[in-house]
């Protein structure tokens, strides 16, 4: 019977049920959950079902729905951006967010299959194929179509979890790469065909790779620079549906100059465009006064505002106060946020369906210098370009400290903004740089040189974040060599997964 019953339609899709099931549970891996032993036991049901499957078209099709579930459960929040605040109609916004899950869904299933036809001969290189496919998958997710990272499963191990320890050391892709390796050797563990030293070899190799992450977190990478010294981050609540409203933008002017005056820190900064008019436009006494406050503190203030030059328009942080004027532009834009691909194409959609300002930005350098203020120099990163690793190290190991400026409120009350801050704590840690976040609605906070945040606002509530902070100098290796380790460590086991695989079927 169970010859006659296992390739029966309802056990196929129980299948495929059960693999979007895991691919769910994984989202419970990431913040704001961070429990991060599920991801690891997500991926390691997976692979078994993996292991199980008779063609690469069947991995490719598990490990697609495997992604809808991790996917359509932890970005679900676009619906919210497109729908409540973009003002697209609730259908179509509801397929634009199915068919952004389905298409980040291609990349799980293309881990499968390829790990499939590349041990075909060889069953037990299936399970070293796997946690390399996987991790390169989320490589070129970061970078393919100007990239969207989000959900990298070694994001899930950070910043509580032993496998972080990785990360200054080969960056989020390789903690990737370790943390499939790990569910992989677990899932061999539960095969009946596994000798003795085999099941040995495994356990030794989970607990060499666990240790050594955990032993890794005791390394200090970067060392204090200067002295501590105060900080403000603002966050001013400002509702998405009337920042940008005429009517409001005097009173949003008001409130963050009363805030940004009633702090006596050192540094002060302000949240992304806290500033709903073009710099050119800001009225200068708000400027004096603002410079002003910042001279009598000693320091210097963040402010995020639009700038127009030359007919172009920039998202930008500009500093004022004892340093002398700085100037950072965001440069890796929003596709369909912040400009418009293939405007011929797509430019009926904002015109005929989304309400979106500042939707045809232009990108500043990909080069720009660290913002000598309040003593330190600073590397300015604006709203997810903290997703992007190997871009943030661009100002290093010159800078001391980071500063990411967000505006998450297009998001509402959903699971954004934690994984945002998600984000920053990988840098934080990639970097031995503390992170500083200051964000309108949330997640507002102070996050150390191991990822861990020290102080938190609560979100959606019109606040001041006061806390000490420390510039830091130093290098790790993530900020000397990037990606390109993981990177070519990856291809070359292909290349001889590859070559093993062609000499077996000889």
């Amino acid at each position: 019977m169970p010859i006659l019953t296992k390739n029966l339609p309802y056990n196929r899709i129980s299948k495929l049920l059960l693999s979007s099931a895991l691919g769910a549970a994984s989202v419970l891996g990431f913040a704001p959950f961070y429990f991060y032993p599920v991801s690891i036991l997500s991926l390691v049901g997976l692979i078994y079902l993996w292991r199980a499957c008779e063609s690469a078209k069947q991995a490719a099709l598990i490990g697609f729905m495997y992604g809808l579930g991790l996917f359509g459960a932890g970005i679900y929040w676009i619906y919210i951006s497109l729908h409540i605040y973009g003002g697209m109609p609730r259908i179509m916004a509801g397929l634009s967010t199915f068919l952004l899950a389905a298409f980040l869904s291609l990349f799980p299933a293309m881990a499968g299959a390829l790990s499939m036809r590349i041990s075909s001969n060889q069953k037990h290189a299936f399970l070293i194929a796997v946690p390399v496919f996987w991790a390169l998958a989320d490589w070129i997710r970061s970078w393919i179509f100007t990239g969207f990272p989000w959900l990298t499963i070694g994001y899930s191990q950070l910043p509580y979890g032993p496998l972080a320890g990785y990360l200054p050391l080969v960056g989020v892709y390789g903690v990737s790469l370790v943390t499939v390796l790990i569910a992989s050797l677990t899932s061999a563990l539960f095969s009946k065909n596994l000798t003795a030293s085999c099941r040995r070899g495994a356990i030794a190799a989970l607990l060499l790779l666990i240790i050594t992450g955990a032993l890794l977190k005791l390394v200090t990478w970067s060392n204090p620079d200067n002295q501590p010294f105060s900080v403000s981050l603002l966050q001013g609540n400002i509702d998405q549906s009337i920042k940008w409203a005429p009517e409001t933008a005097l009173r949003t002017l008001n409130q963050y100059l009363d805030m940004a005056e009633q702090s006596n820190s050192k540094l002060i900064i302000m949240p992304e465009t806290a500033m709903p008019v073009l710099s050119n436009n800001m009225p200068p006494e708000m400027l004096d006064r603002l410079k002003q406050h910042a001279i009598k503190n000693e320091g210097d203030i963040l402010v995020g505002m639009v700038e127009r030059e030359n007919g172009e328009y920039f998202n930008s942080v500009l500093s004022y106060g004892s340093a002398e004027t700085a100037v950072y532009r965001k440069s890796h834009l929003v596709p369909f946020g912040e400009f418009i691909p293939f405007k011929l194409v797509f430019g009926w959609i904002y015109r005929d369906w989304l309400n979106m300002p500042l939707s045809d930005l232009s990108s500043g350098s990909t080069h720009q210098q660290p913002m000598q203020v309040a003593g330190e120099k600073v590397a300015v990163n604006i709203c997810y370009e903290d997703v992007f690793g190997e871009e943030i190290i661009h100002q290093l190991p010159a800078a001391t400290l980071l500063v990411n400026v967000s505006n998450d409120a297009w998001y509402g009350d959903s699971y954004a903004a934690d994984q945002h801050m998600q984000f920053s704590q990988a840098r934080a840690l990639e970097t031995g740089r503390m992170m500083l976040r200051a964000t309108n609605t949330g997640a507002t906070a102070i996050i150390d040189t191991k990822g861990y945040v020290t102080a938190h606002a609560p979100h959606f509530v019109q606040t001041t974040l006061d806390g000490t902070v420390q510039g830091y100098t130093g290098t790790t290796p993530y900020v000397r060599w990037g990606n390109w380790p993981f990177v070519i460590f990856s291809l070359l086991v292909i290349a001889l997964l590859w070559r093993r695989n062609s000499i077996v079927r000889q």
